[in-house]
């Protein structure tokens, strides 16, 4: 297939798989309704509680289901048809949204109603994330897995911009009940992609779900230096440069603006991923896809720093208004705050492609719904660990610390990995190893 030359994203995965296409759209209108109620359950958690560490424990609430449901799920995608298993799990995502909205109309809503749904639909989701990216290299050829893994970051970007900016605003302007009903609408489009995708059964051997295949699995990674370090560098990523879970007090008491800012904010984190993968079209000619990226999250750790220094120039009352509250806000630092934000997005996205395209090239069909498995936990479970890092510090210090302080890790931990590891600097795309 003739080599994309452009700086522009490249759409051949679309022409070379309707069927990817098909999910592509699914999956995108339905990550729109999920990242929506994902805001509205942080505000709603938060005007029930006016606790920071309680909206942060909606994350880390759900880590160890979400865990046991992606390598479990990893496992039932190399042993069962795909497509199967991914609609049986969206069924159960759906399930849950749909109970969520029906507390929120019967104004039955509690603390543990919002742990206990927002638990069951992270578990399904992960083992659908695992499922359905362990299928896509079974429909575009291996030279068009950047564009595809490009492509993910247009979708992260639409839903992540505009359904957090669409959550606030629904919340602000109407009612949680809608903004959950409106999810119910959306996902149900999650259909479309996977109902119309091929029967796809496991290629060669494969091992029925359990430990003997869960220690497969291990002895995959255990022998798989590159991956394995692609795993550590984005956990220590998500884990100290994640502040979405200090929005809401941001909102509410740093910047103002309420839940407006909140979704503005984590908005400006998808438009970076999205300006990024427009621009992308250079990204599947780059080989040595170790340094890049760990130069991405290098990138992405100084952006979370500058924007830790952003509340730090807050609480000193910097272009502050008279009065900081849910209708005051300081416009001239949240803009400062939005462009830090974006860049951590951009390099995030960046490191996000390189790191799909590695997943997808170097691990054989017969293993790599169990390393998509792993790979869902480690990219969903790392943003939990960083709530808790996050809420916990900003808890018994400031709002400013965590980001600050976990932008500073990043940067030092990443670079010295790096430098430790002359196999992850030399990975080669054009000859992937795991």
């Amino acid at each position: 297939m003739t080599e994309h030359r452009g700086a522009f994203i490249d759409l051949r995965p679309f022409k070379a798989s309707p069927a990817f296409a098909r999910m592509w759209v699914g999956s995108t209108l339905a990550g729109l309704g999920g990242q929506m109620t994902l805001v509205a359950v942080m505000l709603h958690m938060y005007e029930l509680t006016e606790s920071t560490f309680a909206v942060s424990m909606i994350a880390v609430a759900g880590l160890v289901p979400m865990i046991v449901a992606g390598l479990y799920g990893g496992m039932l995608a190399d042993a069962f048809d795909r497509r199967t298993v991914a609609l049986l799990a969206a069924i159960v995502t759906l399930g849950s949204t749909i109970v969520l909205a029906a507390l929120a109309w019967s104004h039955n809503t509690t603390e543990a109603s919002l742990y206990i749904l927002s638990i069951i639909n992270s578990a399904a989701n992960s083992i659908v994330m695992a499922t359905r990216a362990a299928i896509v290299p079974r429909l575009i050829p291996r030279d068009l897995l950047p564009a595809a893994s490009a492509l993910q970051g247009i979708t992260v970007g639409i839903m992540v911009m505009a359904g957090p900016a669409l959550g606030g605003l629904l919340v602000a302007f109407t009612d949680y009940a809608w903004t959950y009903t409106i999810d119910v609408a959306l996902m149900s489009f999650l259909f479309l992609g996977l109902w119309t995708l091929p029967h796809l059964p496991p290629e060669g051997e494969t091992v029925r779900p359990g430990l003997r295949s869960l220690v497969d699995g291990w002895n995959f990674i255990r022998t798989s230096p590159n991956i394995r370090m692609q795993y550590v560098m984005d956990i220590i990523a998500m884990t100290f440069g994640h502040p979405v879970a200090l929005f809401p007090a941001v909102g509410a008491i740093i910047l103002g603006g309420g839940s407006v800012t909140v979704g503005v904010l984590t908005a400006s984190i998808a438009a970076g991923a999205f300006i990024c993968s427009i621009f992308s079209g250079p990204f599947g000619r780059v080989r040595w896809q170790g340094v890049g990226i760990a130069n991405s999250i290098i990138v992405f750790g100084i952006a979370t720093a500058l924007f830790g220094a952003v509340l730090l120039l807050a609480t000193w009352g910097v272009f502050a208004p008279d009065i900081v509250d849910e209708t005051h806000a300081n416009i001239a630092l949240i803009a400062l705050a939005c462009l830090f934000l974006a860049i951590a997005g951009a390099a995030d996205n960046v490191s996000a492609i390189f790191r799909n395209t590695m997943m997808q090239a170097a691990v054989p069909d017969s293993m790599r719904g169990r390393l998509q498995g792993v790979f869902t936990v480690v990219v969903t479970g790392g943003p939990r660990l960083g709530a808790l890092y996050m809420g916990t510090l900003a808890t018994i210090g400031a709002i400013w610390v965590p980001p600050l302080l976990g932008g500073i890790i990043i940067v030092v931990l990443v670079a010295t990995l790096l430098r430790a590891s002359a196999s992850f600097r030399s990975y080669d795309a054009r000859d992937p190893k795991p």
